[in-house]
């Protein structure tokens, strides 16, 4: 598993062999989104704008995904 912080320090990023990539609130430990993929993640990062994350799959591929109207 690999983790990253939000700039902010109120969420976690977490990218997992299960094929999940999934998104923290770093204070009450609830879940507050999960992105599937089609192989396991290996890597994540999350811009300083604080929106923009990057994650690497085993299989080779790179998603960019934006966080909106998460809290």
């Amino acid at each position: 598993m690999h983790v990253r912080l939000t700039p902010d320090g109120k969420q976690v990023i977490s990218a997992s062999s299960d094929n999940t990539l999934k998104l923290w609130n770093l204070e009450t430990g609830e879940e507050i989104a999960t992105f599937t993929g089609e192989s396991a993640f290996f890597c994540c990062a999350v811009a300083a704008d604080g929106v923009t994350i990057v994650a690497g799959e085993f299989s080779g591929r790179v998603h960019f995904l934006r966080l909106e109207n998460v809290s």
